[in-house]
């Protein structure tokens, strides 16, 4: 199995396709990249280069020490920007789209901010754009709050993604969505810095995030669009496979056909 070390710890990653152009996959604040299973093979079928990785004490990455105080440190936001950018390094891959699932949205706009020479476009997934009230008591509130009451098969889900540690790390999850959870969340002023052609997909049925949050975050993105799923829950990969491939992908061709048009030489027309 592949891994890079960085900083010290092994980063599982996949890497799948030969297309000119890379697509990065950035799972969601539960999961790794076995989220993906209905999803990439769609984007390589597609002429897409795909990657993905488990961030930091997720699925087959290394937990490194102390990774439950880690998590909710000052430190986790930016060590996850931070690890993006040493596995595109360690790959050799450049500017690239990327693809981020709810709170993996949040390391894919926190890095196009950062460094906006290096994506070429952005697609957000069931994001969540601010809180009112502070992230812990939003968590206790909408979700299920100990692995021993989740439903089998979301018990039989986090331990194939997580193993032995399935139980402890859902609790943690749960209870503090890393440093995002910690209190109030605001995503919006990392939003105006996002340059880059920006695609926010919402489902208009998640018990999580109301779909509100889609229209204030679409407003803030310089380039963005919107795309509302109806009738459609929290994991919108997951319960629209197809549309959310087709959503993403269409974004794509608009984006690679403004890129054209901007570069051909303007044509003057004299009477």
């Amino acid at each position: 199995m592949p891994f890079a070390e960085i900083k010290g710890l092994k980063v599982y990653y996949e890497v799948h396709g030969e297309g000119a152009e890379t697509i990065i996959l950035l799972h969601h604040g539960f999961a790794c990249v076995k989220m993906w299973k209905d999803i990439f093979r769609r984007f390589v079928d597609a002429g897409y280069h795909v990657l993905m990785y488990d961030r930091r004490g997720y699925g087959r990455s290394e937990d490194g020490e102390g990774f439950f105080d880690f998590y909710v440190s000052d430190r986790f936001r930016q060590e996850s920007l931070d690890e993006l950018r040493s596995v595109k390094l360690h790959l050799g891959i450049g500017p690239c789209h990327l693809v981020g699932q709810c709170e993996g949205g949040v390391v894919g706009a926190d890095y196009a901010a950062r460094y906006p020479e290096d994506v070429k476009s952005l697609s957000t997934g069931s994001t969540q754009c601010y809180s009112t009230v502070p992230m812990p008591q939003l968590q206790a509130e909408r979700l299920v709050a100990n692995f021993t009451d989740l439903e089998p098969r979301l018990q039989a889900k986090m331990i194939d993604w997580h193993g032995d540690m399935a139980e402890v790390k859902y609790n943690q999850f749960a209870r503090c969505g890393g440093e995002y959870g910690v209190g109030y969340f605001d995503l919006r002023p990392v939003l105006m810095k996002v340059l880059c052609p920006a695609l926010v997909l919402y489902p208009d049925r998640s018990s999580l995030f109301y779909v509100d949050q889609a229209v204030d975050f679409y407003r803030v993105l310089p380039k963005g669009e919107l795309a509302v799923f109806p009738k459609c829950g929290h994991n919108t990969y997951e319960q629209r496979p197809d549309d959310y491939v087709r959503t993403i992908l269409d974004f794509l061709k608009r984006t690679r056909e403004g890129e054209n048009q901007a570069n051909r030489p303007s044509v003057s027309c004299l009477a």
